[in-house]
Parts: structure tokens; C-alpha cells; sequence
């Protein structure tokens, strides 16, 4: 995969993100960086949800939305 090519993806990926959980921010998202335990943080603070919430909300999205982009931390 070309530079390009991986831009686009992250492009599309934050796209996908911010829809599914609209109250998280594009500076949000760049500390996120496709690291889940990021993403899970700031989607409890964001949305006043339990870390368990969170994790649920995350788990469900990701099956319908596979993506290389998470990495565990």
C-alpha cells in the first residue's frame, strides 16, 4: 500500500468514526490515531458512558466496519 493510499484510508476511517460518534472532534481524532484504547476514552468522556459503554459501543461498530486501523495498546 502507497502513502496515498494509506491517507485515503485513514481519511475514510475517521469519516466512519465521527459519524458513528458525532460529538468527537477532528482533534480528537488525531490523538486517536487509530489506537482503540484512545478511541474508547475519549468516546466515554465525550459521551458521559461507562468504559464498558464504551467498549460495547466500540465492539459492535467494528464488526460492522472491519478495519485494520486499531491497534492494541
Amino acid at each position: 500500500m502507497n502513502k496515498d493510499t494509506a491517507e485515503g484510508n485513514w481519511l475514510q476511517f475517521k469519516g466512519k468514526v465521527k459519524e458513528q460518534w458525532g460529538k468527537l472532534t477532528d482533534d480528537d481524532l488525531d490523538i486517536i490515531a487509530g489506537k482503540r484504547d484512545q478511541l474508547l476514552g475519549r468516546i466515554q468522556e465525550r459521551h458521559g458512558i461507562t468504559r464498558d459503554e464504551a467498549e460495547q459501543q466500540v465492539t459492535d461498530w467494528h464488526a460492522k466496519n472491519p478495519t485494520n486501523f486499531f491497534e492494541r495498546y
